[in-house]
């Protein structure tokens, strides 16, 4: 059963599970479960996903229940109105806060196929902003230094490109660990062998936005998912950032 964190007559949000594709496609073929499926079943009524998260990715996923709410929230994404706030684990310490401001294009078409040739591929504008919530370091050897070093961040971003935080993380060299694309292998393994947590740490924790209806401001938060509240409380930050 999906954990339902708001429901009524125009949107629904759910706590999505890591490892869950939002809809179908082409990067997994081979899934035969997605949230929109899971959620139209066990509520019984059709559902319009209103963005998206990556498979890897946990925490607040917004719905709408009719193609009204779907384009008013629709558009309240695209224009950028709607504040998301992530939790993630990366590797190093960053400064206590920054702006990454790093244009990114588009790799896939909303199907996951590659982009053709005559596909628009220019960098668009892309703004993260972070803040640096507790560090740590432990005295293991991981990769080439004789200590290892983590932080636990809070990101907010300032427009919705592709893969944005995980791409922007990358850039400024602390990746999100338990990335398999923009992220390092050795500290994604130490991570899985050391706290059994072979995830993305990466979740979306809360969501601000208008109600389609009457414009009021709605706040919904997700908990972390068990792995990751697991693996931020072996590192010392249990309570940081709830």
């Amino acid at each position: 059963m999906l954990d339902i964190l708001y429901r009524d007559d125009r949107i629904v949000a759910i706590n999505k599970p890591a490892g869950l594709l939002v809809h179908r496609s082409n990067i997994d073929r081979h899934e035969t479960r997605f949230a929109v499926q899971l959620l139209r079943d066990q509520i019984g009524q059709r559902v319009h996903p209103l963005h998206r998260l990556d498979k890897g990715t946990s925490g607040v996923l917004l719905f709408a229940f009719d193609a009204d709410s779907a384009r008013e929230v629709g558009g309240q994404f695209e224009r950028n109105e709607v504040r998301k706030q992530y939790l993630a684990v990366v590797r190093g310490w960053p400064p206590e806060a920054g702006i990454i401001d790093h244009p990114l294009s588009r790799q896939f078409d909303d199907y996951g196929r590659k982009l053709g040739a005559a596909s628009p591929t220019e960098a668009l504008p892309a703004i993260t902003e972070f803040r640096r919530l507790g560090t740590v370091e432990l005295p293991e050897a991981v990769d080439r230094y004789p200590t290892s070093r983590y932080a636990l961040i809070m990101l907010t971003p300032q427009s919705g490109r592709q893969h944005q935080l995980r791409r922007h993380m990358k850039h400024i060299t602390h990746p999100i660990i338990g990335d398999a694309t923009w992220g390092k292998g050795i500290h994604n393994r130490f991570f899985q062998q050391r706290f059994g947590c072979g995830r993305l740490l990466l979740a979306c924790t809360g969501m601000k936005l208008r109600h389609p209806q009457d414009g009021r401001v709605l706040s919904i938060a997700a908990p972390l998912e068990k792995s990751f509240a697991d693996a931020v409380r072996a590192l010392g930050w249990d309570g940081i950032g709830a």
